[in-house]
């Protein structure tokens, strides 16, 4: 068996370079690799696929029938071969013939061989291939075995190119199947509006050459690129435009920190020391941690593996001398850039007068981009399928990711269609903006708290764009999941302290971490990973008592960073009365015991819990003498109410806020809470939609807190508003709701003259 992965790839690669370098006509050559590999693998079958005309041919074999080649043939998805192929998966089986995908071919001989393990050829991140070996006994194949074999196959792909047996067919090209105006749907990852010219960030590297002829040469390459990729990200982490603080400065921080990595420096010298040159031993790590990122449901891990892939890319750049991206050359006018995915070091690179938006073929809401993008103002749709094959490089596009969608070649209709919507969004911003310094007041004269929800320090710059009257939800656990590592008190007591500096005297409540569930932490303990129901599992409050460290380490930052001012603080997740006891007393602990040793303490301290668990409602007569605020978090509880899973696209627009079942709940605690002199709020998307919002009023809540881009709306709403008859007329819906309770409302709004623009 092969000592390792490095030397059983090198022994096979040592011998490849010969018959790759001679004159034998490409056949010839084949059948010599598919000796060379069984043999030095100990197989009694090695086989080689190639995709041609869409289907895999059999092109090459030492131990099957010979008859079979060029004649057995598997289409994508057919057989182990084709699932190979059309999964670009490793596949490692002691039976084949269990294995549900397969395919019997009887022209081949097969059916005395057990064992298989094959592996794809990738040539342009897209499977040319497959490469086999087989076994009569039942075995499976070793790990470094699997690792010689997609080495081998690298090298395979710069074989079969030269060679001229790349299939070209389905690849596609760079310009588009029309020049017709089309809409490409996607998904909001920062909302706004754009228009600009489509300019692809970067053409992938394809590496030309395989095999090494001088290792200690490539490994000095290596380095070398190292040296310098570290020292560009340095200087851009550095040199970055943002405002003091934030959640980017966490993401370029664990950026840097991969590009520092010596596990991933590590991997590509061990492939370099199994014979390949260092563009092939980057690509060949780069496709294992591609293979990885397919394998990973956690998104917060997969967005990290972006960034690993986002830096093998320009570490590709460096090494192989092709540096042309298109930051690098520059933009010349307003540009919307177009990207399977992007890291957040190259999007820094672009210049932001120019970039009017971003186009991803993948992305995600947690991707590190994403926060880095929302940070520089930059719109982004992502998950925008067909992108090469659509959009040609210069093609006009209007971006609208307010809407999820993207206008490519616009006909005139749709080009004074978004002018009208974009001059409607300024003229409406506007209005908004003029309000800022109005107090959110209806008719009759009741004031209306409106607050704004946040979770990165530049989010507090909202205060005093929006007017608003403080933060009524700080998400804490934002600083958690943009950090490789747990953050250190230090830095929890830094980052609350900027944003009590910033808020002034309005007020900010705290949530405490809310993590677990679809929040999971990779530095964390991943006992629970595995949970059936995450929304209802080990999260948040429960998480956090069990793992008592970690709230003492952020109880203490946020008593320290509150010194001489009011902190409020909230636990989420509150399911019983005895969990928020609990907590709270873990806090007043923590305040003793910093008061013991003679630091500064908060002049007071508020709490508050948040309804989310449809069961705190029954116990509020325990709770609400102990709080001194209660926050219901809607969109939680209207999960839990209806059994719906807010994530499943099915259920998503089945179950109406504004249903009786909702709007009876919450006029249920609202009797309670105001006898008990309690302040209730609702702080949760539900509150930052008009309609709803007027809804929730006519409930006789009057705090709301919500994202700070529906506070004018929310505002201009509230000032039209007689809240005195929209209490009498909403109590009398719920008394005997209607079928339609949002059509209802929305009537007796428009006779009303309520602005729900």
């Amino acid at each position: 068996m092969p000592v390792s992965a490095a030397a059983s790839a090198r022994e096979i690669l040592t011998r490849l370079h010969d018959v790759m370098a001679g004159r034998n006509p490409a056949q010839a050559k084949l059948n010599a690799v598919v000796g060379i590999i069984a043999e030095a693998m100990d197989s009694e079958v090695c086989s080689i696929y190639l995709l041609r005309e869409g289907v895999l041919e059999l092109f090459a074999t030492r131990g099957l029938d010979q008859a079979a080649v060029h004649v057995t043939k598997l289409a994508l998805g057919e057989g182990l071969v084709g699932t190979i192929a059309e999964d670009v998966e490793v596949l490692n089986l002691d039976e084949a013939a269990s294995h549900p995908d397969f395919a019997y071919k009887p022209e081949t001989g097969e059916e005395r061989y057990h064992s298989f393990a094959g592996v794809p050829i990738i040539r342009r991140e897209r499977a040319v291939g497959v490469l086999a070996v087989q076994h009569s006994e039942q075995r499976k194949y070793q790990d470094v075995e699997i690792e010689a074999l997609q080495t081998v196959a690298m090298v395979l792909s710069e074989l079969i190119a030269n060679a001229g047996l790349i299939d070209t067919a389905g690849t596609g090209n760079n310009r588009p199947q029309s020049t017709a105006a089309v809409r490409l749907p996607g998904q909001k990852l920062v909302e706004g509006m754009g228009s600009g010219y489509a300019v692809f960030h970067q053409p992938r590297i394809v590496v030309e050459h395989t095999v090494a002829e001088d290792t200690d040469a490539e490994r000095h390459r290596v380095y070398a690129a190292f040296d310098k990729m570290r020292e560009q990200i340095d200087r851009m982490t550095r040199e970055a435009e943002f405002g003091v603080g934030g959640e980017h400065e966490e993401v370029l921080q664990t950026y840097k920190m991969f590009a520092y990595d010596e596990g991933w420096s590590r991997r590509i010298n061990e492939a370099i020391d199994s014979g390949l040159t260092a563009e092939a031993a980057i690509e060949r790590v780069q496709q294992r941690t591609r293979q990885r990122m397919r394998q990973i449901d956690d998104p917060l891990l997969a967005d990290r593996m972006h960034d690993l892939e986002d830096l093998a890319n320009r570490l590709l750049r460096i090494v192989s001398g092709q540096m042309g991206t298109a930051a690098q050359m520059g933009l010349r006018q307003d540009t919307i850039l177009i990207a399977r995915n992007l890291g957040p070091a190259e999007l820094l690179e672009y210049d932001k007068r120019r970039l009017k938006g971003v186009i991803l073929e993948e992305g995600s809401l947690t991707a590190h981009v994403t926060i880095v993008a929302r940070a520089m103002g930059v719109p982004v749709l992502g998950r925008v399928r067909d992108v090469r094959r659509l959009i040609a490089e210069g093609d006009l596009l209007l971006l609208d990711s307010v809407a999820g969608n993207v206008f490519v070649r616009p006909s005139s209709a749709m080009d004074e269609a978004f002018e009208s919507k974009l001059a409607l969004r300024q003229k409406r911003k506007a209005a908004f903006a003029a309000l800022r310094d109005v107090p959110p007041e209806t008719k009759d004269g009741h004031r209306i708290t409106l607050m704004v929800n946040a979770g990165l320090r530049d989010d507090v710059a909202a205060l005093d764009i929006t007017g608003a009257d403080g933060i009524g939800l700080f998400r804490t656990e934002f600083q958690f999941l943009v950090s490789a590592t747990l953050p250190q008190r230090e830095r929890q007591q830094r980052l609350y302290k900027e944003v009590l500096d910033a808020a002034g005297d309005r007020p900010v409540i705290f949530r405490t971490v809310d993590i677990g569930g679809d929040k999971a932490l990779p530095y964390l303990n991943k006992e629970h990973a595995d949970e059936e129901n995450p929304a209802m599992g080990w999260r948040a409050l429960r998480l956090a008592l069990h793992r008592d460290g970690l709230m003492k380490v952020q109880a203490r930052a946020l008593i320290e960073a509150a010194s001489g001012r009011t902190l409020n603080v909230m636990f989420p997740m509150v399911s019983e009365a005895w969990e928020f006891a609990e907590a709270k007393a873990l806090f007043e602990a923590q305040r003793a015991w910093i008061g013991a040793r003679g630091r500064r303490l908060p002049v007071e301290i508020r709490y508050g819990a948040m309804l989310e668990v449809p069961a705190l409602a029954d116990q509020l007569d325990l709770l609400l003498p102990d709080i001194d605020f209660l926050s219901v978090g809607t969109n939680d509880l209207t999960q839990f109410l209806f059994a719906a899973d807010r994530a499943n696209p099915r259920l998503a627009e089945r179950y109406d806020w504004l249903s009786p079942s909702i709007l009876r709940f919450l006029s249920r605690v609202v009797a309670p809470c105001r006898e008990a002199g309690v302040a209730l709020a609702v702080c949760g998307e539900m509150g930052g939609r008009p309609l709803e919002a007027m809804a929730l009023i006519g409930l006789g809540i009057d705090r709301l807190s919500i994202t700070p881009a529906a506070i004018g709306p929310i505002k201009a709403m509230v000032r039209s508003l007689d809240s005195a008859a929209l209490r009498r007329f909403v109590a009398e819906l719920i008394a005997r709701p209607p079928r339609d309770m949002r059509g209802a409302l929305t009537d007796w709004a428009t006779q009303s003259g309520v602005d729900l623009a």
